[in-house]
């Protein structure tokens, strides 16, 4: 069976001592308070959660799944689910990072980012439930009237309901502007609203007592396209004036996909069949709202596989420590066994290595954006606010497709740390394999998060945004230049940038001129800026090591983050190098196939 232990001394570092969150903190108004010793205590009892409430449920549910009654449109949850879930709403943890007008406890987003972080290592289908309603509750905050804030928000940050995105199409995917949902509207100002949904995560279960669904949907005079797309709550059961539950709202789930991975989670094929819904913002304008539910899943599915990548790195280890198999190449190093156990092997150890920074670069992005996130809702200047956003958009498709794909790099890793016994269910490592995988797909495909980051978010405006990190990076690199045990991890970084610099103008080149240039491109460029943006945090840790070190402090943790730095430069952040030749390469070799693909 596998264990997991919450990574709280890993996550106080990157808070406390390299980004520094409570003095950043202090200078918005709606957080000055939050101390050290605030976080600390509470993401040290959001680990006992996690680890002793739903992390004993991931095999048992994954095992069970979901199960939908046919004639009653009802979906049962795993065993021990809605158990685990009451108990998170009694300890208060969906209104964490929530408003305090709606009953929220109004604690950072950099607070939930560590909740959340540790939620997905313990039990991914089972998190989705909660990370689906604060998207939901997100949404609904920034564009709900106030007679929708007044009936939703509330009992979406007490947890007493649940949420959902309702996007997706059996004919459509991505491409929403192809949808085909109506929504009719009535004398008394609400829509009547049909179509069917597919792929709809936590669609429909018996967790909560009311499920609000934002669905989107276009008006009968409508423009084509994206252009022509609306958004409207529509909840479960309908809701009466005094905020009680009155009849059952006709949207439904009329089936569970069979997947490869999250079975705890039900994932519903939805038919609505004239629900009365109420339109969440502007009419043709719903994209531009949903989108706010949209990153912030982008971010949380990042963040589920961060928890992913930890939890197999944990195991892993734990496993290469005490399996003996084959001597040393070097020499015996276990001489009281038979054997050695199998951390004595290099390419072991760099499976393990390449989980660890993996995990530890992620968890340091993570935190960075959403003390970002914090900046751009609260901060009181309003240039900083801007700055922040911008910021995060730029760094959002890289969480969502660089930690992903790196997630799947790290869990088949520590999969094949196991030899055979990772093959094997009772070990629980193929399930971090199969539970990640969906990651790299949903939220828009990591290509689709290529697209956005190359086209949208640095090409379309000449490269500003990236420019700002850049300055980011150079300010480090003016700090430390001169440092001669900080040029191992300065100079990498340093010269990428450069190059990065003339790797974007000449892509932006030949995609003016070829379109296609940049669809080729796109993939390897999102790694490599995913690098460049790990490289400057695993810089900025390296630095703070290295500074504890020369204190004369003899926590063995910075040493160990020393080295995790080192093997990431050395044996990671080089991918680089390769990806840019490739991308190089161009559209040709791909679209001049059309033999090969006949």
């Amino acid at each position: 069976m596998p264990a997991y232990n919450p990574p709280l001394r890993d996550m106080q570092f990157v808070l406390h001592e390299v980004l520094n969150v409570t003095q950043e903190l202090k200078a918005l108004p709606a957080h000055a308070d939050t101390d050290a010793d605030t976080i600390n205590a509470v993401i040290e009892e959001a680990g006992k959660f996690a680890s002793e409430v739903t992390f004993p449920l991931n095999i048992s549910g994954d095992t069970e799944g979901c199960v939908l009654d046919k004639t009653t449109h009802e979906v049962k949850a795993p065993k021990g689910f809605k158990e685990a879930y009451a108990k998170f709403v009694e300890g208060g943890w969906p209104a964490l990072s929530c408003d305090p007008e709606y009953g929220g406890q109004g604690l950072p987003y950099v607070v939930n980012q560590c909740l959340y972080e540790m939620l997905n290592s313990a039990n991914q289908a089972w998190t989705m439930y909660p990370g689906l309603s604060h998207g939901a509750y997100e949404a609904l905050h920034a564009y709900g009237t106030p007679e929708q804030k007044k009936t939703y928000l509330g009992k979406l940050t007490s947890g007493e309901w649940t949420g959902t995105m309702c996007l997706t199409e059996p004919h459509c995917g991505t491409d929403l502007g192809l949808l085909r949902t109506k929504a009719e509207p009535q004398a008394d100002g609400t829509y009547k609203i049909t179509g069917n949904k597919i792929f709809i995560s936590a669609g429909e279960h018996d967790m909560a007592a009311n499920i609000v669904h934002l669905v989107l949907a276009r008006l009968p005079d409508a423009p084509k396209g994206s252009k022509g797309i609306s958004l409207f709550v529509v909840p479960k059961f309908h809701v009466k004036a005094d905020g009680s539950l009155g009849e059952r709202n006709p949207i439904f789930c009329a089936g569970l996909e069979h997947k490869m991975g999250i079975h705890g989670n039900a994932t519903a094929q939805i038919v609505i069949e004239g629900a009365t819904g109420t339109l969440v913002g502007e009419p043709n304008k719903g994209l531009q709202a949903m989108f706010v539910m949209m990153n912030a899943a982008r971010l949380g599915v990042g963040n589920q596989s961060l928890g992913l990548t930890e939890v197999a790195f944990q195991n892993a280890l734990a496993y290469a420590k005490d399996r003996i198999q084959m001597r040393s190449l070097s020499g015996v190093k276990a001489k009281d066994k038979e054997a050695d156990p199998i951390i004595v092997h290099p390419d072991v150890r760099k499976m393990l290595m390449t989980a660890k920074a993996y995990a530890e670069g992620g968890r340091a992005l993570q935190i960075f954006c959403t003390l970002l996130l914090d900046k751009a809702h609260n901060h009181p200047d309003e240039k900083v606010r801007k700055d922040s956003d911008e910021m995060v958009a730029l760094l959002t498709p890289i969480v969502k497709a660089f930690i992903t794909d790196n997630g799947h790099i790290a869990t088949n890793a520590c999969m094949q740390v196991f030899g055979g016994h990772g093959f094997i269910k009772e070990w629980g490592m193929e399930q971090f394999v199969r539970d990640n995988r969906i990651n790299m797909i949903y939220e828009g495909t990591n290509t689709v998060q290529s697209l956005d980051l190359l086209g949208r978010k640095i090409l379309a405006n000449n490269g500003a945004s990236l420019k700002k990190f850049g300055k980011l990076v150079g300010k480090l690199v003016e700090e430390e230049g001169v440092n001669e045990k900080m040029s191992e991890f300065i100079t990498p970084i340093a010269v990428l940038g450069d190059k990065l610099t003339k790797f974007t103008t000449e892509i932006g080149f030949k995609g003016f001129q070829n379109p296609d240039e940049v669809g080729a491109a796109a993939v390897d460029y999102l790694r490599v800026a995913g690098h460049f943006v790990f490289g400057y945090l695993f810089a900025r840790m390296a630095q703070v090591a290295l500074r504890e070190i020369a204190a004369g402090n003899q926590d063995p943790f910075y040493v160990a983050k020393l080295q995790t730095a080192r093997f990431y430069f050395a044996k990671l952040f080089p991918e680089t190098a390769t990806l840019m030749l490739t991308a190089r390469a161009g559209a040709k070799p791909l679209m001049d196939t059309e033999a090969a693909l006949a």
